[in-house]
């Protein structure tokens, strides 16, 4: 069953000297979701569709094409409250340390 990992707001997890990654879209993932996988990094904009909302928070179902890291089927419950806000209108996750776990979740503003 993937797992959702605790949703950390600041630096605690980087280390020093670690930047925030690109979100490609005029903003940047914060420093704690830094955890990257290198040549890609773990973090994501993914479809919007993927993306439902629960009275228990976020339904998310990935499949391989909606996130590099994904290369099977992946669902997660994001509670309400675990979200952080995505600066560009659109969702995006950050998977680390497996494809089965959510890192970071980014969700618009209004979306709850």
């Amino acid at each position: 069953m993937p797992t959702v990992a605790a949703i950390f707001v600041g630096g605690a997890l980087c280390s020093p000297g670690v930047s925030a990654h690109d979100a490609g879209t005029g903003w940047y993932y914060p420093p704690s979701c830094c955890n990257s996988d290198g040549a890609l990094g773990d973090c994501q904009m993914i479809p919007a569709n993927s993306v439902t909302e629960a009275p228990d928070g976020f339904a998310v179902v990935l499949f391989p094409g909606d996130h590099h890291l994904v290369t099977r089927k992946q669902s997660f419950r994001i509670p309400y409250g675990s979200e952080i806000r995505s600066s560009d209108g659109n969702y995006h996750i950050c998977l680390y340390p497996t494809q089965a776990t959510v890192f970071c979740f980014f969700a618009p503003p209004g979306s709850v």
